[in-house]
């Protein structure tokens, strides 16, 4: 009799005993405020200690999931419109169209080795092929980037950047360049160029990742892209419409913007969309991405104004073509400073961005006669260029502490010099790259259409379309 009632007695207690111990190993009310304001601050977890926030962090990792949208936004329609109003309404779609392809085609490298060979670690100039096809890609934040966000809405995000850096360098070669050379000099141009290039910089160990690799042998610091997007695709462009030569026609015939409207719409939502891409690139939704925003709206603005008033000294009129390369000039320029600097370094960059890509596209083309059709060159290069070296100078600790991990002893002293050796390096593999790929491509299937065809059109030619039937 007392041993059957000791069994049910037994087993209470025992059950007792296994969830009290459960409570014991749940993380005290310290650790679990602690990981709260991690959260709220974009820290790490506390070390060795279960967390009962599991996985991502909702705030940070919506921001950038709403971040890559705005990013794909400045391609498709942004870029896509940007450009198509300012080529000849014969050639509009095969802009739309270059777009088009251009994003399937790197998301597709993107997936199978593009995000391994620039985020996973290898060397310092390479990632390795650890992710690739995205396996190991999950929801689960990657800590080497990310505290709170989700490594596969990480990897998201930088596909979009991916994506319109090639997309950039058809604005030099517009409406001379066959439709399969293109493809086929983005493919080489992404692993030759912007998947070596985008490790070095952003890389866990790369070589010239500043702010978080403590042994970066060059310690250069690009928040958004400065030398990753527009130096490597401003340079390539410029190479690639030299060794192009210039439209049939150029310098003899009336070569002006089909549709300010387009491009004036365009243009909007690049800026838009460029919020993404700066305060995005702050990986977070903390004050670093809310300063980004900041410098974003001042840079573009303030060129937009400085390059439509230099415009109306010089020309006599300040044009909305002028008003619109100004606010992208401004885009540019900012974004490698985007998260480095103040208020007040971002009003310099605004005002300087506003005259020297002017100068560059107005003076300096008209001097040399390239045809940078669209401007490639003196925006993206010479406003990729500047923004660098002007990081040098103007990157403070006051708008982002982290230059303080490993930087605090060249910020606002040498750092400059730095940057001057990250510019070297874009430039010398962009150009080189460039000249190798181009003539690979020349070689496999030609890189200009016939004069018969540049002449009508490539819509027609290319794509079987037209963008504008009116009857």
């Amino acid at each position: 009799m007392s041993a059957t009632i000791l069994r049910p007695v037994t087993l209470c207690a025992l059950v007792l005993a296994i969830g009290w111990a459960a409570r014991a190993a749940e993380p005290a009310l310290e650790q679990r405020v602690a990981d709260l304001e991690a959260y709220v601050n974009n820290a790490g977890r506390t070390p060795d200690v279960d967390s009962k926030v599991a996985g991502a962090g909702p705030g940070h990792n919506g921001w950038m999931m709403t971040s890559s949208a705005l990013v794909l936004f400045m391609t498709l329609p942004g870029l896509a419109l940007f450009y198509g109003g300012l080529v000849r309404k014969k050639n509009v779609l095969s802009v739309l169209a270059q777009c088009l392809g251009i994003a399937g085609l790197v998301t597709i490298l993107w997936w199978a080795v593009g995000y391994s060979l620039v985020f996973a670690p290898g060397k310092p100039w390479i990632g390795s092929l650890k992710f690739a096809f995205l396996c190991g890609v999950d929801s689960m934040p990657n800590t080497d980037y990310a505290y709170w966000v989700s490594h596969n809405v990480f990897a998201m995000y930088q596909m979009m950047f991916a994506i319109i850096t090639p997309a950039l360098i058809i604005g030099a070669i517009a409406e001379r360049m066959k439709y399969a050379a293109i493809m086929l000099f983005v493919l080489l141009w992404m692993f030759i160029v912007y998947f070596p290039l985008a490790h070095m910089v952003w890389g866990i160990d790369g070589l010239m990742n500043g702010v978080w690799n403590a042994h970066a042998k060059i310690q250069a610091v690009d928040f958004a892209g400065g030398t990753v997007v527009h130096m490597s695709s401003g340079w390539s462009a410029l190479i690639l419409c030299l060794i192009l030569g210039k439209r049939f026609g150029f310098g003899k015939q009336i070569m002006a913007p089909h549709s300010m409207v387009l491009c004036m719409v365009g243009t909007g939502m690049l800026w838009v969309g460029w919020y993404g891409f700066n305060a995005g690139s702050a990986v977070a939704s903390d004050g670093i991405a809310a300063n980004a925003f900041m410098t974003t709206t001042l840079a573009a603005a303030i060129a937009s104004f400085a390059w439509a008033g230099t415009e109306w000294i010089t020309r006599g009129k300040p044009s909305v073509l002028g008003y619109c390369s100004g606010a992208v000039a401004g885009l540019v320029v900012i974004t490698p400073a985007a998260g480095f600097v103040t208020a007040t370094g971002a009003v310099i960059i605004g005002v300087l961005a506003g005259v020297i890509p002017f100068l560059a596209c107005v003076k300096l083309k008209a001097k040399l006669g390239y045809d940078d059709a669209l401007d490639t060159f003196g925006v993206h290069a010479v406003g990729g260029t500047l923004g660098a070296l002007l990081t040098g100078f103007l990157a403070t600790s006051r708008a982002n502490p982290n230059l303080d991990i490993n930087l605090k002893e060249i910020v606002r002293q040498t750092l400059w010099l730095e940057q001057l050796q990250a510019i070297g390096i874009t430039l010398l593999l962009a150009v080189v790259g460039t000249v190798v790929i181009a003539f690979i491509v020349k070689a496999v299937v030609g890189l200009r259409p016939t004069s018969e065809v540049e002449t009508q059109g490539l819509d027609v030619a290319e794509h079987g379309e037209e963008g504008y039937v009116l009857e």
